[in-house]
């Protein structure tokens, strides 16, 4: 399955920032910095790794379930549909 070559690059440069982010939290706990402070960047991390759940969710419709319906193979994409479902449900907790 051919993935957009673009979106994973932008899902890496995320990932790399993603872990900028982490191990500048680590810093600030060992620094003793300011709980609030250091809460403020977690929340930043939440959502930076959300924005790249949202990625990767796009690029499997666009490759995965769209090779499964051009496809015409009705059991993957049933089985597909019901991974992308369970896949939402844990994305929004």
């Amino acid at each position: 399955m051919a993935h957009d070559k673009q979106n994973r690059e932008a899902v890496l440069k995320r990932l790399n920032r993603l872990a900028g982010q982490v191990q500048g939290v680590a810093r600030m706990v060992e620094d003793g910095r300011y709980c609030v402070d250091v809460l403020n960047q977690t929340a930043a991390i939440r959502s930076a790794l959300r924005a790249v759940e949202r990625l990767l969710i796009e690029d499997h419709a666009r490759t995965c379930m769209e090779d499964a319906i051009v496809a015409g193979d009705q059991d993957r994409q049933r089985q597909m549909f019901q991974e992308v479902v369970e896949l939402l449900e844990k994305v929004r907790d």
